[in-house]
């Protein structure tokens, strides 16, 4: 498999459905959302834009299953699968606030192999595959060489829905604002990963996530230099609802202050 050639099929499919998204939120009307839960949204514009990723992947790689959002396509146990959010920061498009990103990972069993975020507003394409460096738009990528609180500008998700472990938020963020520069909060996890990536940020953690989330920001970051756990430091970060995604250099501290506040 030339998984750079197949990543470029990737960005073209990536970018129509980034171009159908900014066309329907011209007019978007906020009567056209559906509610799935507290807080959580969809549109048919989530849905349709599912459905136009889907259909060009499954000219790319016909033997793929699917791990989407919005349950377009399933998995059946095959060997390659691509993990979908179609509009990642639908809360920030039906608000017409950025940002909200395609997010379109590829697993080889339990691997991430290949990941491209494109950011629609401000029409940033991030991508990496196994093996290559961390690219926007054409031009390398990396993570900051910070290595402090000091020195770090942090990002994060607030819980919603069935909110969990408040305390252990409010105290992690009640720590990052005493000691850090700041801390964001962008309402797309995928682009969360991608500025870690381009070294905008120096940390990010959040809960609740699921896959499609962050399948392919956390390739992105990886190959940018970055460093991605769980909250204990494992590697069940992609289905265990939890995230840790670091520079190299701060990864430890960071950890530390995460781990003290959720895993004690």
């Amino acid at each position: 498999m030339n998984l750079e050639k197949l990543c470029q099929s990737v960005i073209e499919i990536a970018k129509s459905a980034g171009a159908f998204i900014a066309g329907e939120r011209v007019n978007f009307d906020l009567n056209m959302v559906e509610l799935k839960g507290k807080a959580n949204f969809v549109s048919y514009v989530d849905k349709k834009a599912e459905a136009l990723i889907v259909e060009g992947l499954r000219k790319l790689l016909p033997a793929s299953g699917f791990i989407t959002e919005e349950g377009t396509a399933s998995d059946s146990g095959e060997k390659f699968q691509w993990v979908i959010d179609p509009l990642d920061g639908t809360t920030n498009f039906i608000h017409g606030a950025p940002p909200y990103a395609v997010s379109i990972g590829l697993m080889e069993e339990e691997e991430v192999i290949l990941g491209v975020v494109y950011e629609i507003t401000r029409d940033e394409c991030f991508y990496a595959w196994k093996g290559s460096k961390a690219m926007l738009n054409g031009k390398q990528i990396q993570v900051s060489e910070a290595s402090t609180s000091t020195e770090a500008l942090v990002v994060t998700g607030f819980p919603y829905g069935e909110v969990k472990n408040t305390d252990a938020f409010v105290n992690t963020i009640q720590h990052l604002m005493v000691h850090t520069q700041g801390i964001r909060r962008l309402g797309s996890a995928a682009t969360d990963l991608s500025y870690v990536a381009a070294g905008r940020f120096e940390a990010f953690w959040e809960t609740g996530l699921s896959p499609w989330d962050i399948a392919a920001g956390v390739i992105i970051l990886k190959q940018a230099g970055g460093r991605v756990t769980d909250f204990s430091g494992n590697n069940n970060f992609l289905f265990g609802g939890e995230i840790i995604a670091t520079n190299n250099n701060y990864y430890n501290e960071f950890k530390s202050i995460v781990a003290k506040n959720y895993c004690n």
